[in-house]
C-alpha cells in the first residue's frame, strides 16, 4: 500500500500537534503517559516529534484523556492558522 504524501499543512499541523502533547506531558515521563493512553512510548515518541503526523482518532482521543485535554482545544491550537494555507493546501509563508 503506498501513503499519500502529506501536504505542508498536514505536516505543519503534525508538529504543532506533537509540540502540544509535549508541553501537556510536563514532567510525566513519555512511558507513563503512553501506558496511561494504552499506547507504545514509540507511538507517544513518534507522534512528539512529528514523525506520525496523522496519528488514528482512537490514539489522539486516548492520549488527551491521559493528559486531561479536550479534544476541541486539540483541534483549534494544532491546526494551522488559516489565513496561512492557500486554495492548493500549500502554507504561506
Amino acid at each position: 500500500m503506498v501513503r499519500t504524501p502529506l501536504t505542508p499543512w498536514e505536516r505543519e499541523r503534525g508538529e504543532r500537534f506533537g509540540a502540544l502533547l509535549r508541553e501537556a506531558r510536563g514532567e510525566r515521563s513519555m512511558a507513563d503517559v503512553a501506558a496511561a493512553a494504552g499506547v507504545s512510548a514509540e507511538t507517544l515518541r513518534k507522534i512528539e516529534t512529528g514523525r506520525a503526523p496523522t496519528p488514528s482518532f482512537f490514539t489522539v482521543a486516548a492520549l488527551a484523556g491521559a493528559l486531561g485535554l479536550s479534544l476541541d482545544t486539540l483541534v483549534r491550537q494544532a491546526a494551522p492558522a488559516a489565513d496561512a494555507v492557500d486554495a492548493a493546501g500549500m502554507l504561506s509563508a
